[in-house]
């Protein structure tokens, strides 16, 4: 029987940690509020372009997304998200961009969530996760799906308004499965998508249609995806995952049958794993883990019973 309870249980997943920030969402139809929340000297912004935000490493070691006093900041008027307060009173904003500003001392550099995500605080996590999700919805949602007319941002960037039909739009969240399916050897089934790198495996996972529990869409998919029956579902605990706009929600998953059949589509290679034959292919590097921001790296480490390998993102 597999007991889920083991060294790295105490561990958080990647950008779920409590972050200090409220995202007050009762001011985002307050432009009074907002224009006096920007205009103070306190409020502290940065810039979010193709999912990427400037970072920096600060004198003590820790890094940090690159923020600005709001006078300090590039114009935008429309593309301006108010995103929260933290304890302390401080609000901050997103600026979209067509392109990071460059830094006059060179230090810092761009990055995305799957790098920045690993070394930032819960707080700047918090902030580049939410900034993230809004920019990339803002960027492929600028027509009314009704009507096809051009869209206006309200709400501090939560919302889309028609002018023409009076619609109003909200950012799009996509559930998605991810589970950990072991067997009654209480081995663990990776699979690789088509599309991926020789030697990288992962958990299985896909989308929630419509209509469909989140339980039967794990059963769905492990047996669309490998041909394998499975039986009980254990929830664990969710993701936020804008790449571009899921939620990625964990299960541990038990197979009543073995049996690999791999669709071909979307999953060229799956195998069962015993936890020694999962060590040794990452000691000789014939399997490669995920990346330890993703909530796929947690699901395995919970069932391997101790960290992952950690993989380079040069």
């Amino acid at each position: 029987m597999t007991t889920w309870t083991d060294d790295t249980a105490d561990r958080p997943i990647s950008l779920t940690a409590p972050c200090g920030i409220d995202r007050a969402a009762h001011h985002r139809l307050d432009e009074a509020w907002l224009a006096a929340a920007w205009s103070h000297p306190s409020t502290r912004c940065f810039v979010v372009s193709g999912g990427q935000v400037l970072i920096d490493e600060t004198a003590d070691g820790r890094t940090e997304v690159v923020m600005t006093p709001s006078f300090e900041a590039p114009l935008t008027e429309a593309h301006r998200y108010f995103l929260g307060i933290d304890e302390d009173g401080v609000a901050y904003f997103a600026l979209q961009k067509d392109a990071l500003p460059g830094r006059i001392d060179q230090s810092a550099r761009p990055a995305g969530l799957r790098e920045a995500g690993l070394l930032l605080s819960p707080r700047d996590t918090a902030l580049m996760v939410h900034a993230v999700g809004l920019e990339n919805w803002q960027r492929t949602h600028r027509f009314c799906s009704r009507c096809g007319e051009r869209t206006v941002i309200a709400a501090a960037g939560h919302i889309r308004r028609c002018q023409a039909c009076g619609a109003e739009h909200y950012p799009r969240t996509d559930p998605a499965v991810i589970m950990a399916v072991t067997d009654a050897e209480d081995r663990i089934l990776l699979g690789r998508q088509v599309h991926w790198p020789e030697g990288r495996f992962s958990t299985l996972a896909g989308f929630v249609e419509p209509g469909e529990s989140i339980e039967h869409a794990v059963r769905r998919e492990v047996a669309e995806e490998v041909g394998v029956t499975v039986g009980g579902v254990e929830y664990v605990a969710s993701q936020p995952w804008p790449f571009p706009s899921s939620l990625m929600l964990g299960f541990m998953a038990r197979a009543t049958t073995t049996e690999i059949d791999v669709d071909g589509d979307e999953i060229s290679e799956a195998r069962w794993f015993s936890r020694q034959e999962l060590h040794d292919a990452f000691e000789t590097g014939t399997v490669l883990p995920p990346f330890g921001i993703s909530i796929a790296a947690r699901l395995i480490e919970m069932w391997y019973g101790k960290p992952l390998p950690t993989r380079s993102f040069v």
